[in-house]
């Protein structure tokens, strides 16, 4: 983002002449102790030199991160302009209803609307919105789109608005490929460069400075695989980014993460990042920035670097950057980038000591380091990225994980060799669903594994014949998200063993859902110059659409009659998809365990039919010649990936699929478009509704009041994600969302996903807390053994009963009784979800309580004006003997008026007997700008005010 001149208190200021083009520059030498920063700082460093305005960003916030301490705790704010902002459509389409109110709002505050204008580069990427309907057949992509553009009329329209009322704002249309890859492959510049109007006090000549961006999706850290520096965030900090509010930070802590050694043959760039991912989850890196150096980097290809980027959300980092070097340059050449800006990057980072140099350590404030030489194969699960599994160690594990699904106890073994399962009948061995090592499954006493429950049922279909189905069928087999289908490595190493086995006579399991959603088209023209998509398309691998698909929750509805036998006889199904969020009721309302993979793996999982499989041990099935095919047999080798690669992958492929990338086909283009600078909103629609954000806002804020008389409005427990607080998958039509939709003439097969009617607050604030899998403890109370879904107790209801969560909070605001949701650790971890806040904020929750919180989510709480607070250190809802059923009084909150704010405030708790609980709750607010934030009822209030004092 170009701001006015910089006061450049140090001399900072200075040309680069590259070929014949020269550019303003602020040299990063001149500030005393710039060189022993970590990389990613040193951006940081030139972002302030080059706004700094001696109001919000100073020479004093300059110094403290020139004088940065490695070893202190984060204590100094600053302010952080991103370059630019990058969107998906689930979490943008908001972003631009909130846009088009807001010009409104100005306008009757007295303002003028065409300041709501982003003041950087925006792009959307619709990619979220494609789901997987139709799978296995040759028509699959083009039927899927035809029925997301069906479903998406309303919501394409009015981007298709926004992409002309609004300035600096493009949209990528449906069928391109998903933002993170489009965005490393296109979108990135690395470094900017961008002219600074004379008019803004600028010399008029062009500025270059390091890319960085802010998402509204958790994984925009894939771009810190190409040296950007950007993270997720909600997507109302985005709309503030966009109208030139900088993004409020502590100058955090960096670890440093040391690569060395090299991949060994046979493991993937998937196995590497799910290694990383448990490491550092494991070593605590939440609110930080994670950086990786040493002599392993320049060995690391770009792709495997986004792949690892791509994962930052999953160990909690707020960034997980790579720096420049021979290999990002060679990266933005093959992707077509030009030799103008090829150049420009690499004498850039050269100038200003951003080019990485592995003789040369920075300083970190903590060290990790990992031997690429030492990962295994591995996968992770059934219910989060961060519990790696050894591929040897699967069937173990899963026999293990299977029955906190079932309830089943485990089998007790004999002390021998193997213990046959008897409860499991064998009087068909044909038709077994599982194990192909004998005609019934085996469990090993020796090894150690647990038995499982089973419970076979015969499926009778029309299309694929007859077959049983017990736990631990692999239903859906995905290679799908953005985290794997950019990476040629594993994609094609995927396609090769999709050959092998095709060649060895293998075929994929009847009752598993296949399906291939590439990053970008660049995949499928890899693919038919490699000659490999006959081979996917015979194990059933058809292409089904470029997007986010099965790992956002677009799965698409398993066949009825599979369906059914999971629903009716209570199978514990699973998944196993090549994603980064394998999150309880993310994946299918059908299925209950979640793995990810590596693409081949994907392929291995869906030719094995089960997740109680043993690789090593059993084979996937028989040759012509009957002997046995195991995976090692038609696992390719590095070298023949690796050849595959440098033959089938070419600088053209980029040239061409890029070339119109905002134009769109014939569809987009044949969209009826809306015009005008402000939205001519549709009363009937059920997908874009005006927002109550703004509704009775005045010029200046309420004083800040203190909380009394306030009801649970959930009681929950650890690890609960912002997808359990703000589901993206399918919308049940017994819910207070399907009402709705019915209510409006919306037929069920039309409802859509939560995901894609993020533009209608009515849906919105009706499936907050919704998610299948939510557990509310506060219905432990009354109902033996809890209750999943959106549930809570309606305590303005006689006998407190059950009662939707919707439900009872329309009862509570007709009382006037605000609302607090109580939580363990890690609370909104998961994606950057803005709807997880806006809903909680919309249901008229004032307060969540919880151990801790993830990064995000605790942010965008504040933007929705809901404090966020911690218990005690060492305490929680269980040690202070809280059962959800007290009413709350939360004082000192009121401090805030006073410019302050307090470390904690006074919670006290009082049950129904009169007994009370009081305890000190930390104060999440972390800087002076959320505290502005918050003292104005949101983030967007606040940018709204700030906009008509102007």
């Amino acid at each position: 983002m170009t701001a006015p001149a910089s006061k450049d208190s140090f001399g900072a200021r200075d040309t680069l002449k590259v070929g014949d083009a020269s550019y303003e520059v602020f040299r990063l030498d001149k500030v005393d102790g710039s060189q022993r920063l970590p990389y990613s700082l040193k951006i940081l460093l030139e972002n302030l030199l080059r706004t700094e305005d001696g109001a919000n960003i100073t020479a004093d916030h300059i110094r403290a991160l020139g004088e940065w301490d490695a070893n202190a705790d984060p204590s100094v704010e600053i302010q952080f302009t991103p370059a630019r902002v990058i969107m998906q459509d689930f979490t943008g389409v908001p972003c631009v209803v909130d846009l088009a109110t807001m010009r409104e709002a100005v306008t009757e505050l007295g303002g003028d609307p065409d300041k709501v204008n982003p003041l950087a580069p925006a792009e959307l990427v619709i990619d979220h919105s494609v789901i997987i309907d139709v799978f296995g057949r040759a028509d699959a992509f083009e039927r899927n789109v035809e029925i997301e553009y069906e479903r998406n009329r309303e919501r394409y329209q009015f981007l298709r608005w926004g992409q002309g009322a609004f300035d600096e704002f493009k949209v990528v249309p449906p069928g391109t490929g998903i933002v993170h890859q489009v965005n490393i492959e296109h979108l990135a510049r690395t470094v900017m460069s961008r002219a600074v109007p004379a008019g803004t006090g600028g010399t008029g000549t062009v500025q270059a400075y390091p890319d960085s961006c802010v998402g509204t999706d958790s994984h925009t850290t894939m771009v810190n695989g190409l040296g950007v520096l950007g993270w997720g965030v909600g997507g109302i900090e985005a709309e503030a980014a966009m109208l030139g509010q900088p993004v409020s930070m502590l100058i955090p802590r960096v670890v440093g993460f040391k690569l060395t050694g090299e991949i060994p043959t046979g493991v993937t760039a998937t196995d590497v990042v799910l290694t990383i991912t448990e490491m550092l989850r494991r070593h605590g890196v939440v609110g930080k920035f994670v950086e990786f150096y040493g002599e392993g980097v320049g060995s690391v290809p770009l792709a495997n670097r986004a792949t690892i980027g791509n994962m930052s959300p999953e160990f909690g980092s707020t960034a997980a950057i790579f720096p420049i070097d021979e290999e990002t340059v060679r990266y933005l050449k093959l992707t077509a980038r030009s030799a103008e800006q090829v150049a420009l990057v690499e004498a850039y980072a050269k100038e200003q000591g951003l080019w990485h140099d592995p003789a040369h350590e920075p300083e970190y404030s903590e060290y990790i380091e990992l031997d690429l030489s030492t990962v295994v194969p591995s996968i992770a699960g059934p219910k989060r990225p961060q519990d790696r599994i050894e591929l040897t160690d699967a069937k173990s594990s899963f026999r293990k994980s299977v029955h906190d699904y079932t309830g089943g106890e485990e089998v007790p073994h004999t002390n021998v060799d193997e213990t046959v399962d008897e409860s499991f009948p064998a009087s068909d061995p044909a038709a077994l669903s599982f194990a192909d090592e004998t005609s019934v499954p085996v469990h090993s006493a020796a090894n150690g594994a647990s038995g499982r429950p089973t419970n076979p049922v015969n499926v009778s279909t029309s299309d694929r014949g007859e077959f049983v189905l017990d736990h631990g069928a692999v239903v859906i087999a995905s290679i799908t998200s953005c985290t794997n289908t950019s990476n040629p490595s594993v994609m094609l190493g995927a396609a090769l063993l999709a050959r092998n086995a095709v060649d060895r006579g293998l075929t994929v399991k009847p009752w598993v859902k296949t399906s291939m959603a590439p990053g970008s088209q660049v995949v499928t023209d890899y693919y038919d110059k490699a000659g490999l998509w006959p081979y996917l398309e015979k194990l059933g691998y058809h292409l089904v659409g470029y997007g986010c698909t099965t790992c956002i929750g677009n799965s698409g509805p398993l066949s009825d009659e599979i369906s059914a036998a999971i629903g009716d006889n209570d199978l514990t199904a699973v998944s196993v998809l090549s994603g980064n969020r394998n999150f309880e009721g993310r994946i299918n309302p059908d299925v209950k365990m979640n793995y990810l993979a590596s693409p081949p793996l994907v392929i291995a999982y869906a030719l094995a039919g089960t997740m109680d499989f043993d690789f090593a041990e059993q084979p996937l099935g028989q040759d012509g010649e009957g002997k046995d095919v195991f995976l090692k047999d038609i696992w390719p080798s590095t070298q023949e990936i690796q050849e595959t690669i440098d033959s089938s992958i070419t600088q053209e492929m980029f040239t061409k699929d890029y070339a119109d990338v905002f134009d769109g086909g014939e569809r987009w283009k044949a969209l009826p478009t809306p015009e005008g600078k402000t939205f001519d909103w549709d009363a009937e629609s059920t997908y874009v509704r005006k927002p109550p954000y703004f509704e009775g806002m005045q010029a200046e804020p309420a004083p800040v009041t203190d909380i009394t008389g306030a009801r649970v409005l959930a009681k929950l427990g650890d690890s609960v994600t912002t997808d359990h607080i703000s589901p993206a998958g399918a919308i049940k039509a017994d819910t207070p969302a399907g009402k709705y939709l019915s209510e409006h003439g919306i037929e069920r097969k039309d409802f859509n996903s939560y995901g894609s009617r993020r533009g209608n607050h009515e849906v919105m604030i009706r499936g907050t807390f919704a998610n299948i899998r939510l557990r509310n403890e506060l219905l432990d109370e009354i109902v033996k053994g809890g209750v999943q879904g959106g549930y809570t107790r309606d305590f303005t209801q006689d006998g407190a009963p059950q009662a939707f969560i919707y439900d009872a909070a329309q009862n509570y605001a007709a009382q006037g009784t605000p609302l607090v949701v109580l939580g363990g650790k890690e609370y909104g971890s998961g994606s950057s979800r803005d709807w997880a806040a806006k809903g909680t904020s919309l249901l008229g929750v004032r307060a969540v309580i919880v151990e801790s919180f993830e990064r995000i989510h605790r942010s965008n709480l504040i933007g929705m004006g809901v404090i966020p607070l911690q218990f005690p250190a060492g305490e929680s809802i269980g040690s202070l003997g809280l059962d959800g059923t007290e009413t709350f009084d939360i004082a000192g909150i009121t401090a805030l008026n006073d410019g302050d704010t307090p470390r904690t405030v006074k919670v006290t708790a009082t049950k129904s007997d009169g007994k009370a609980v009081e305890f000190d709750a930390d104060v999440r607010i972390d800087t002076p700008g959320e505290a502005d934030y918050y003292r104005n009822g949101g983030i967007l209030q606040y940018v709204l005010r700030k906009m008509t004092r102007s």
